[in-house]
């Protein structure tokens, strides 16, 4: 399994309160360019009851305001509110993160900060989401939608490991595609989505979120795991079956799978399943610089210990276990690598670094990360160990070399040993107990005594106390106790690999994790048909290493056994052996020195070479022996070969000749190594030109890469801004157009001047009272004629200016129209003067009303005073209003006399036809009549005949509008 886990809890946060419970999903939403229209489009379609909090981060203009939340809140029914330093996170509600701040979460509780990086380099996303993963953990959502670059996906990575759900956009849907597509060639996207169906998927998923499943569904799990084995050879019964279990459940979901028995018969029907389930429960989470006050401790305590007493040419052998992605090898291997230019060490480092996952491995080789890492990396560390890529950094050679990559089971392969560091962080939090106390011991055993063994914060050595002891217990650095009690339990132990021995040797599994190449078959290829018989020893003669048949020159000698080469040499080899030896031993080799050596009976000519070697594993001096066959008859004798090899030419012409030949040879010979020496200066020379220049092009190329970074960023805040004010545009005019609506319906007749008295717009009924046109908009109030008798208002509009007090007065048009004019000063958004305000209300029917009101009442005065009962009828010969003295003689009520027809006031028998014509005729004639008598029945007072008078009364208009009606005597 992948051995990279959520982020340990940093020492700042060590003395945290109770943790708040909080059972509710925290969705994080990251977008950068493009990101408006999706958010607007997710809270469309998201219920305003879900249940899940919402925490939106996104790139905007530190120097600009944002309205991202005004412009959400028309969408959704939560409340969207800006985020506050220490807001507490609840469920249902929406949460937008301030311009210019740097966002986390902590115990459920928002933290707001400066941001530390500079302005095109931050990536807020990822900080958000990293924290999120962190204090949520399977409780996390991650989603990214549209946006440019790559911000976002070591975040949405952070949320998986932690067992949450990861959305990205569909990137064919998304308007910039860039962060979407990142995250999703990266691996860490279990969900990719059109923005409307991410809601649905999230109110599913939640589900997912719940506790383990019933103990009734473990022997579905069991069947599940038993299956993976067989076709992966991976084991995960013994890993803690809630994580284990969570994992499965989730790719349950997203194949539609209810139970486990069910998708245990899925599995074994869909074989590309298992690949997925196998990449699902591998945790590959995991950063560089993983818990930087760790790789403090690392760099300042542990490595100067460790480091201090190596002689020169020492082999530092390292071991990461479960390294994922690789970063934290390579975090390891730039501490080493910094230590030793510092204090200038003469050693090598050998880093193995191994995982379960092939595909992880292939991406730690490449060395190849994401810019997101300039959060966990430091600017000079960047610059230092990495070259910049058009869209990510790449590790240098240099580091990468260190490090040896290789697929490897901790459980099932044996492991690497003689190691002087070994770090294995947040595996064991996510294996059993037993496993775990089975590990320990094997740790142990893979290290030197006084090797130093690194763990997480979460994790501990448990009871074994007696192997190791710690050097800090905080940050978990462990010495081996030189003891054999981890050999011990390395033989009574279970795990396979010291019970299977036909598994690879840790050897075996780098060599097979090289890739193979022509040059080394090539090499393997000439040592085998080429090389010479060799054998390696000591100073003294001891063999270390035979390579070839060397039976033709060395034998078992006599006696007690031994591997001393002296005492091993045929007849004829001994002497010149031992005497060649003592000669390495000083520093001179032996090379192709003749010799004759004895074997099976006769005598064979033999060349012997003798070469120094130095071993890097401890420094010791060792010595290459080589024999080699020439092409000597076999019958020659060695007086024979020894006569041949001293013997010397008597001709002295010849010995003239060879002298000449020599002297030119030296002659040419000191030419052409001057000529190589200046060849030499000049390649130097050259050299270090070039990489002047390339360090010259290397700045320029860091600095471009930089600008171009910021542009970016800039860019999507541009066009993040842009977007808000495209809404913002569609906003205002929306109340544009409710304003003129407005304006136009409620037939007020407005006109705006700006200080200057100048026409700023003006209102349709404002053309009733000045000759406005469209084109006087920008012309002086002055310049147009109003329709107003006697005084103008212009003065009235400079005494508003002045002293800001509003003035109101009634004006008459020349048509008779009367308005009430209001003058008052035009304030801005900002309480600022800029201008007055004129608006005309008509009020002519107003007047009327209160002239016929006032008429009204004068005449119910007029009525009331006259002794005689008075009735007052309208056009209809309805009761207006009736005398004081009407009520009193006729004993009835205002409310039984007024709006009812004459005929209805009693149950008198009026003669009203004839008595309706004559009211009609003084209506409309406007004609009077007097004395006119009426039959009348009263309860109260028997029969009556009125003596009844009737007048028009006329109006404004000159027309006959009422009836006055008078009783003039009631006869008995």
């Amino acid at each position: 399994m992948t051995q990279k886990k959520t982020k340990p809890t940093p020492s700042a946060r060590s003395k945290k309160p109770p943790r708040q419970n909080s059972d509710f999903p925290i969705v994080g939403l990251g977008a950068s360019a493009g990101g408006l229209e999706a958010f607007e489009q997710f809270f469309r379609h998201a219920p305003p009851d879900s249940g899940m909090a919402f925490v939106l981060v996104s790139h905007l203009d530190p120097s600009h305001a944002s309205i991202l939340t005004e412009i959400l809140q028309r969408i959704t029914t939560m409340p969207v509110v800006e985020a506050q330093d220490q807001m507490q996170v609840m469920p249902n509600q929406v949460y937008v993160i301030p311009p210019n701040r740097d966002m986390t979460i902590f115990h459920g509780a928002l933290q707001l900060s400066i941001p530390a990086m500079p302005h095109g380099q931050r990536m807020p996303i990822d900080a958000f989401l990293r924290s999120l993963a962190e204090d949520q953990a399977e409780k996390a959502c991650g989603i990214l939608f549209s946006g440019t670059g790559t911000d976002g996906t070591l975040g949405l990575r952070a949320i998986l490991g932690a067992g949450g759900i990861t959305i990205a956009q569909e990137p064919t849907t998304a308007k910039f595609d860039g962060m979407p597509v990142s995250a999703i060639q990266a691996g860490y996207v279990t969900h990719i989505l059109p923005v409307e169906k991410m809601p649905g998927v999230l109110l599913s998923g939640i589900h997912t979120l719940s506790p383990p499943l019933p103990p009734i569904a473990l022997s579905g799990i069991n069947r599940i795991l038993q299956q993976l084995r067989t076709s992966t050879g991976h084991d995960f019964s013994l890993y803690k079956k809630s994580t284990i279990t969570r994992r499965i459940q989730r790719r349950m979901s997203q194949n539609n799978t209810e139970d486990t028995d069910s998708y245990a018969r899925f599995l074994k029907e869909n074989p590309s399943e298992i690949k997925s389930l196998f990449k699902e429960l591998l945790i590959n989470v995991t950063n560089f610089f993983r818990d930087q006050e760790a790789f403090v401790a690392l760099k300042q305590d542990i490595l100067p210990t460790l480091l201090a007493d190596k002689p020169d040419n020492y082999i530092f052998r390292v071991w990461v276990a479960g390294c994922a992605t690789g970063e934290e090898a390579y975090s390891i291997a730039i501490v080493l690598r910094e230590l030793i230019d510092e204090y200038l060490y003469v050693f090598e480092v050998q880093i193995y670094s191994t995982d379960l996952a092939e595909d992880t491995i292939t991406t730690a080789r490449a060395g190849y990360y994401p810019p997101n890492i300039a959060q966990d990396v430091t600017p000079e560390r960047l610059r230092r160990f990495f070259i910049k890529e058009d869209s990510g950094y790449r590790v240098k050679k240099e580091i990468r070399e260190m490090v040896v990559f290789a697929v490897q089971n901790i459980i099932k392969d044996p492991p690497f040993t003689k190691l002087d560091l070994l770090s294995c962080r947040n595996l064991m939090i996510y294996l059993e107990p037993e496993l775990q106390n089975r590990l320990i011991p094997a740790f142990h055993y893979a290290l030197k005594p006084g090797g130093v063994l690194f763990l997480s914060p979460s994790e501990g050595i448990g009871n074994h106390t007696e192997l190791f002891t710690p050097l800090n217990r905080k940050w978990k650095f462990y010495r081996a106790i030189p003891t054999t009690a981890s050999a011990r339990t390395m033989l009574t132990s279970n795990l396979n690999w010291t019970t299977e021995p036909t598994y690879k040797s840790p050897e075996d599994i780098i060599k097979t994790a090289k890739e193979t190449n022509i040059a080394e078959l090539t090499r393997r290829m000439l040592l085998q048909f080429y090389a010479p018989t060799s054998v390696v020893t000591d100073l003294k003669g001891n063999i270390l290493y035979v390579y070839g048949e060397t039976g033709k020159y060395l034998r078992p000698a006599p006696g007690h056994a031994t591997l001393n080469m002296i005492d091993m040499a045929r007849e004829g080899l001994q002497l010149e052996l031992r005497t060649a030896i003592l000669a390495a031993n000083q520093g001179t080799p032996t090379l192709n020195q003749e010799l004759s050596v004895k074997t099976n009976g006769d005598f064979h000519p033999v060349q012997l070479s003798i070469r120094n070697l130095s071993n890097p594993n401890n420094h010791q001096n060792l010595l290459l022996v080589s024999f080699q066959d020439t092409n000597h008859s076999a019958s020659e004798k060695p007086e024979r070969i020894k006569r041949k090899r001293t013997s010397k030419p008597n001709e002295p012409h010849h010995i003239e000749e060879l002298e000449r030949e020599l002297a030119y040879t030296k002659e040419n010979l000191q030419a052409t190594i001057e000529e190589q020496y200046a060849s030499n200066e000049e390649l130097k020379c050259t050299n270090e030109e070039m990489q002047s220049t390339n360090e010259e092009l290397q700045s320029t190329n860091e600095e471009l890469e930089t600008s171009k970074e910021e542009l970016q960023s800039i860019n999507e805040e541009l066009v993040t801004v842009n977007s808000e004010l495209q809404a913002k545009i569609v906003q205002l005019a929306d109340m544009q157009n409710d304003m003129k609506n407005l304006l136009d319906n409620i037939h007020v007749g407005t006109i705006f001047l700006d200080q200057q008295l100048i026409i700023r717009r003006f209102t349709r009924d404002a053309t009733q009272i000045y000759r406005l046109v469209a084109s006087d908009v920008g012309r002086a109030l002055s310049d147009i004629k109003p329709e107003l008798e006697g005084k103008d208002l212009l003065d009235d509009a400079h005494t508003v200016l002045d002293n800001l007090t509003p003035i109101e007065r009634e004006v008459k048009t020349v048509n008779g129209n009367c308005y009430l004019a209001r003058i008052q000063p035009y304030r801005t958004l900002e309480n600022m003067i800029d201008g007055v305000v004129l608006t005309f209300t008509n009020i002519t029917e107003r007047n009327r009303a209160i002239a016929v009101q006032e008429a009204r009442l004068l005449a119910e005065s007029i009525v009331d005073t006259v002794r005689e009962p008075l009735i007052v009828l309208n056009d209809e010969l309805k009761v207006v209003t009736a005398s004081r003295s009407f009520y009193q003689n006729f004993k009835v009520t205002a409310e039984e006399t007024v709006g009812r027809p004459l005929y209805e006031l009693s149950k008198g028998q009026w003669n009203i036809l004839a008595l309706r014509e004559l009211l009609e005729t003084v209506l409309s004639h406007n004609q009077a009549f007097e004395d006119y008598q009426v039959d009348y029945h009263f309860p109260t007072m028997g029969h009556r005949k009125l003596q009844l008078n009737a007048r028009s009364i006329i109006g404004r208009t000159g027309e006959p509008q009422l009836i006055l009606l008078a009783i003039e005597n009631i006869v008995d």
